[in-house]
């Protein structure tokens, strides 16, 4: 369980980690080629108004965006598109790993506007309420922490 104290450097570092996974589980229950689904990222976040792509990734772009250790490749736009894609999908989605949640409530407060941490984890599709819940109130003390800066 993540704890709503945990220091704002572990979590962000938590959020990166969890990235890979994060896109990867976008990417496997997505339809289509790697570059159609590459391309839906990219537009999808234009469109979305949750970053602005400097150029349409490929597909294998994508594929390398997904495995372990590289998180220092993945922009956030893209991570950030692949939990807005993941919350809407019929299959109800989960995170499968601390990591990957954080990824997953970090973004989540980062597509939307919230007003209290109580507001972000009542916004939360039901299914993702109990397997978010921890980490959305530690996004919230992280970014919270990061406005005290």
């Amino acid at each position: 369980m993540i704890s709503e104290t945990m220091p704002q450097s572990g979590f962000y570092a938590k959020v990166r980690q969890g990235m890979p996974a994060l896109i990867d589980q976008w990417r496997r229950l997505g339809r289509g080629d790697a570059d159609r689904l590459a391309l839906i990222l990219a537009e999808t976040a234009r469109v979305a108004r949750l970053g602005e792509p400097d150029a349409t990734p490929d597909g294998a772009t994508l594929a390398a965006w997904s495995q372990p250790g590289a998180q220092d490749s993945i922009p956030l736009w893209a991570a950030r598109t692949a939990t807005f894609l993941l919350v809407q999908m019929p299959a109800r989605p989960v995170p499968q790993g601390e990591e990957e949640a954080c990824a997953w409530a970090y973004c989540w407060l980062l597509n939307r506007d919230f007003e209290s941490v109580e507001a972000a984890r009542a916004a939360l599709p039901e299914h993702l309420r109990e397997r978010l819940g921890h980490a959305v109130g530690a996004a919230w003390a992280d970014r919270q922490g990061l406005r005290l800066v």
